[in-house]
């Protein structure tokens, strides 16, 4: 499990509190523990959130939060007074809404904050995993494990507040549905948080001085013994003891002897009576040696800091990214969230996880989402109708200073009918929005799922121009939960770049990860760590290795989906070994500019070599069976970063990757890929087709679907095509009829010359026709083009079909 068996607060709830309690009542053996109590969310001593009457509350009635009001000072709150039968530790049930979607419910609340007997408010600042395993109540409300807290004999106040509104559907707002909540008693105390470090996520650099802290989750009336033993990724014992905590006390520290780069494991359990079980957790020792930063830094990762980070821990979060090597974050928030009405923008939830981003050195990837359900029709769903909106939306975010924005993720395998040809007018749209923003980011083409006619469409149909990097991601096959495999994903990109004629635009990677399934309350086992951490170096030097200019890891944050497992840390926000890995990968490999793969490996070993930056070749080696390679010269470290003897000039290379570090002269110089050339006035006017719902495309069932892909067309067909000109000046554009042959053909419904306004757009009217001897349900390609004085405008290019 994690490193707190249960976190729902950090040490200085219960130690600050503790001060004002009385400790820990021992209950003659054999007595029955005190009844659970039990307190309606309506009971509050005092309240400024409204009551509501429902007849599925176990009181008929309960606490329903819902406003965009900011509060006062003291925030929406409830206070409720409980007495406690005798002093001591409650575990602290509730059901309430959570603050991230769990399988029964996509309804989210704001983030908890707690007080105790009018003591400091600290955030239930618990992972996504422990919200989203939480068992359903009624309607959107869950059953929510919130922790321990530890009560002194007679009256006590718990004071339950919100602060920080939360992203709903169609806004952002302060939200918060509370139908009771239960704190029963339990026996002894035990070990709540074993934790490295002061104010990190358990992280501290090689060199450096390090202490455990051993905290209980509750005051004992006598001396208790804390054992603890710490081992390293591969479950060596590195250092053992115990240490006493002091009657009426609950911290201790344990000075940690000087180790070398990895990632720990830490058990400790109380002795005597009433220590339940022990705790498990991870550190990281990281190499002394940080990451590059700036442009010359390959490494991302995932974060999706609004849903699976805790507002109080972003800071923490972001260091920690940071310290692992991370030089790009992608993230992204709800258009619909940010422009609630249209041009009413709301970004300031999602501006501080930016703001957070760049203060540690940090540069943020924004990746826009579907749009508004008011910027949408059923038949554009999930685009808006109208393209300026995309435009205008797309400028506002530029504004907001991420480093690059992707214009959407993953359109390939959604569950709608959009199709390749409305997705790339969008981007169109988008990106010029955002390149006429002043010192604007960077413009990434959408995160493509897996190459096929959705991308080919998109594609042909002009984006690249428009764009500063290509993007796409790639993952293993879920079945493969021993070793998994690279997919091809990296190649068949580069492959496909290459025959457009684009191999020198920038390929990212803007997700690669593995599945590694999961119970519900366990966090990945050994065995799977060790295998998550080989994969995310074998994956990223693979894909450096195939062109990639920067990888970006799923994800960050802890995160549980449906029985599978992503994150680089615990459920406890503490570092497993692939981030520990990580950091090993990004400190060695400094700039990676691949050189080549390794020759002359014995059979079975793999192997690729980099230039660091820093007048070094660092050689990557792995082995599907142990092999001894020779490394002559070299200096070796392993997957974690830490020394590996060799001998004879020679090391055994296994399924763990190690590094062996030979200074070298620099490689050649690797130039900057030039960006984007500046888009002409031609380039400024957009071409979008438009059909009614009843004619559009098949849906694309999650990337499932088969062709016939297009557009759904009867014999005689109406439809649209609509002329942006996102240029500043009013431009006269000139529509070609298309004649598509195979017996199908175009008859505008009127001027096929169109003056269109500066951010204007005209419409221009055709009936399609398909003549007798069309085979129905085969694709066939629809081009329109057109001419801005005398240069081509970039074409809109569609699939259609007779149904």
């Amino acid at each position: 499990m994690g490193l707190n068996r249960r976190t729902a607060m950090k040490a200085g709830l219960l130690t600050t509190a503790a001060s004002a309690l009385g400790l820990n009542s021992a209950r003659p053996q054999g007595t029955s523990p005190p009844p659970a109590l039990t307190v309606q969310g309506e009971a509050a001593a005092r309240t400024n959130i409204p009551v509501v009457r429902d007849r599925r509350a176990s009181g008929g009635r309960y606490l329903a939060l819902r406003t965009g009001k900011r509060p006062g000072r003291e925030g929406w709150y409830a206070t409720y007074a409980v007495r406690a039968p005798e002093a001591g530790v409650y575990e602290l049930t509730a059901v309430a809404t959570a603050p991230v979607e769990t399988p029964h419910t996509e309804a989210t609340a704001s983030y908890l904050q707690l007080a105790l007997n009018g003591g400091p408010f600290h955030e239930l600042a618990r992972s996504q995993p422990y919200w989203y395993e939480s068992k359903p109540a009624w309607g959107d409300l869950s059953v929510l494990d919130l922790g321990e807290l530890e009560l002194r004999r007679g009256e006590n106040t718990l004071t339950f507040r919100v602060t920080e509104p939360a992203v709903l559907d169609s806004g952002t707002a302060y939200a918060l549905a509370l139908d009771r909540f239960t704190l029963k008693r339990r026996a002894g105390v035990e070990v709540r948080e074993v934790s490295v470090g002061d104010g990190t996520l358990n992280t501290y650099r090689h060199g450096g001085t390090a202490s455990l802290t051993l905290t209980l989750d509750g005051r004992s009336g006598h001396p208790r013994t804390v054992r603890h033993t710490v081992v390293d990724h591969v479950g060596k014992q590195v250092s053992a003891g115990h240490a006493t905590i002091p009657a009426g006390e609950t911290v201790t520290r344990v000075p940690l002897p000087q180790l070398p780069p990895g990632n720990y494991r830490v058990t400790a359990s109380v002795d005597g009576v009433g220590s339940v079980t022990a705790v498990t957790g991870h550190f990281a020792c990281l190499p002394a040696l940080p990451a590059v930063t700036g442009a010359a830094n390959r490494f991302g990762v995932n974060v999706w800091a609004t849903s699976l980070v805790p507002p109080s821990r972003l800071d923490a979060f972001a260091a920690a990214m940071k310290d692992m090597g991370a030089g790009w974050t992608r993230d992204g928030q709800s258009w619909p969230a940010a422009e609630p009405a249209p041009g009413a923008y709301d970004t300031a939830h999602h501006d501080r996880v930016t703001q957070a981003m760049r203060r540690h050195g940090l540069s943020p990837v924004e990746v826009l989402s579907p749009a508004p359900e008011w910027a949408m029709t059923d038949a554009s769903l999930p685009l808006p109708a109208d393209l300026r909106h995309a435009y205008r939306y797309a400028r506002r975010i530029a504004t907001r200073h991420p480093a690059a924005i992707q214009l959407s993720n993953e359109p390939d395998v959604d569950v709608t009918s959009s199709t390749g040809d409305a997705h790339a007018a969008f981007v169109k749209a988008a990106a010029l929005g955002i390149a006429d923003t002043p010192d604007g980011p960077l413009v990434v083409l959408p995160g493509i799922a897996q190459a096929g006619h959705f991308q080919d469409l998109m594609l042909e149909n002009g984006v690249v121009r428009y764009a500063d990097v290509w993007a796409f991601h790639g993952y293993p096959d879920p079945a493969e939960q021993g070793e998994p495999a690279f997919p091809g994903a990296a190649d068949e990109q580069r492959e496909l770049a290459e025959r457009l004629g684009a191999g020198g635009v920038p390929r990212w990677m803007t997700e690669c990860g593995a599945f590694f399934a999961v119970r519900p309350g366990v966090d990945l086992t050994p065995a799977q760590q060790a295998v998550q951490a080989r994969y995310l170096v074998r994956s990223t030097v693979e894909g450096l290795a195939a062109g990639n200019s920067r990888q970006f890891w799923f994800a960050g944050p802890p995160l549980h989906d449906d029985g599978v497992y992503f994150g680089l840390l615990s459920r406890d926000f503490h570092p497993l070994p692939a981030y520990s890995a990580c950091a090993a990968l990004t400190s060695l490999l400094g700039e990676a500019h691949f050189a080549g793969p390794v020759s002359g490996l014995p059979a079975g070993a793999a192997g690729f070599e980099f230039d660091s930056g820093r007048g070094e070749s660092v050689r990557v080696l792995w082995a599907a069976q142990p092999v001894r390679v020779p490394v002559p010269g070299a200096v070796v470290y392993d997957v974690m970063g830490g020394p590996v003897p060799s001998s004879g000039g020679a090391v055994t290379v296994s399924l763990d990757p190690v590094y062996a570090v030979t200074r070298a002269a620099r490689f050649t110089a690797h130039p900057t890929p030039p960006h984007r050339a500046p888009l002409s006035p031609a380039e400024h006017i957009v071409l979008s087709q438009r059909y009614s719902a009843r004619n559009a495309a098949p849906n694309k069932d999650n990337g499932d679907a088969e062709p016939p892909l297009g557009y759904r067309l009867s014999r005689r067909t109406r439809m649209s095509l609509d002329v942006y000109n996102f240029g500043t000046a009013s431009r006269t554009v000139t529509v070609r009829v298309p004649r598509p042959g195979g017996g199908w053909s175009l008859r505008p419904e009127g001027p096929t010359r169109v003056e269109v306004p500066p951010r204007g757009r005209r419409t221009v009217d055709f009936t399609v026709t398909a003549a007798s001897g069309v085979a129905r349900r085969t694709d066939h390609h629809l081009r329109f083009t057109a001419t801005l004085d005398g240069e081509e405008v970039p074409p809109s290019v569609s699939l259609v079909q007779l149904k």
